[in-house]
């Protein structure tokens, strides 16, 4: 009967070590993932597009994001420039928000129509390939 007690308790301490540890690697993924570098760095100037999307984005920018994440840098939020994240992931976060954490609020269809999300993330990409690090500007230059 010890023994059966023993192997109980030692799955329990187990599975307990495993939450931690998944409870550890969620706060390293978050920390990271709200760290902005660009935070303080002076803004290259406006963004010139012609694209028709790109401006319909900026203008959902304007009305849904720019609060928390002004111009797409650090805010509130975290930067959004330097997060190098693929565009199915960034309308994963826009969809589901990071509710459970309370740190982002969710955008359903309602809110952000699919047309109107498109358009956000291609101004979001042209933002990132114009703000990149000044020191690269002036290289390319």
């Amino acid at each position: 009967m010890r023994t059966g007690m023993s192997n109980w308790a030692s799955n329990i301490k187990a599975r307990h070590m495993v939450y931690a540890l998944a409870a550890l690697i969620g706060l390293g993924a978050i920390v990271v993932g709200c760290h902005s570098a660009r935070r303080g760095e002076p803004i290259v100037g406006p963004l010139s597009s012609n694209d028709p999307a790109v401006q319909h984005g900026k203008i959902v920018f304007a009305k849904r994001c720019n609060s928390c994440h002004p111009g797409g840098e650090g805010g509130l939020g975290p930067g959004l420039n330097d997060k190098p994240l693929p565009v199915f992931a960034m309308k994963l976060q826009v969809r589901t928000g990071l509710v459970g954490l309370k740190i982002m609020p969710s955008f359903d269809k309602h809110q952000i129509p699919s047309e109107d999300l498109d358009d956000l993330m291609k101004y979001i990409k042209a933002q990132r390939k114009h703000h990149q690090p000044m020191e690269q500007a002036a290289f390319h230059q």
